[in-house]
């Protein structure tokens, strides 16, 4: 199984991969470095802060990426496709996941409750917290089928600041008698 701790298992559901024909290169992970993609952020809930020992929840926004250009004196088009997810917290902690993760509104879920990509932060202050996103790849020239590229590539996120702080109180929709699964209610 794919997971960003062994990306070496990583595999992507698609078309076998087909040999080049003949007088074509085979093209390595080294050959498209110029292509890879931009390191992606995250969407965190809550947005740059957390609430002390309470999970803060965590999503990948990294789509399928296609970059056309040059390679070999040939017109090419290289595709790269997220299967794997790492984030990295300044605490120390690390999640991996296959899934990008969701909302807590996606998944139907009240606000601060674990999620498979959530982090809960034992300790308060400044933080930061990244997000490395591994990729396979595949490529065409001159617009002919999509051959796979083997191996993974592995894009390092930016670092993001979170505050984490302790909470006496969590502003709420409304009073706790009329919307009592809201944050801080309950």
């Amino acid at each position: 199984m794919c997971s960003p701790e062994n990306p070496t298992d990583c595999s992507f559901t698609g078309a076998e991969p087909e040999p080049p024909p003949a007088g074509e290169p085979a093209v390595t992970l080294r050959d498209i470095a110029t292509f890879h993609p931009a390191p992606h952020e995250y969407t965190a809930e809550p947005a740059g802060w957390a609430v002390l020992d309470l999970p803060a929840n965590a999503v990948a926004d990294a789509p399928t990426v296609t970059r056309s250009g040059s390679l070999f004196s040939r017109p090419v088009d290289v595709r790269f496709h997220p299967v794997a997810y790492r984030w990295v917290y300044s605490d120390g902690g690390t999640v991996g996941s296959t899934d990008p993760g969701a909302t807590w509104a996606d998944l139907g879920q009240r606000e601060f409750t674990a999620t498979p990509t959530s982090h809960v932060y034992r300790s308060k202050g400044e933080h930061t917290a990244r997000l490395d996103v591994v990729y396979v790849a595949e490529y065409r020239f001159d617009g002919s089928v999509w051959r796979w590229i083997d191996g993974t590539l592995t894009i390092r996120g930016m670092p993001q600041p979170v505050l984490v702080g302790e909470f006496d109180t969590v502003l709420v929709t409304g009073p706790c008698t009329t919307h009592p699964d809201s944050p801080g209610c309950g």
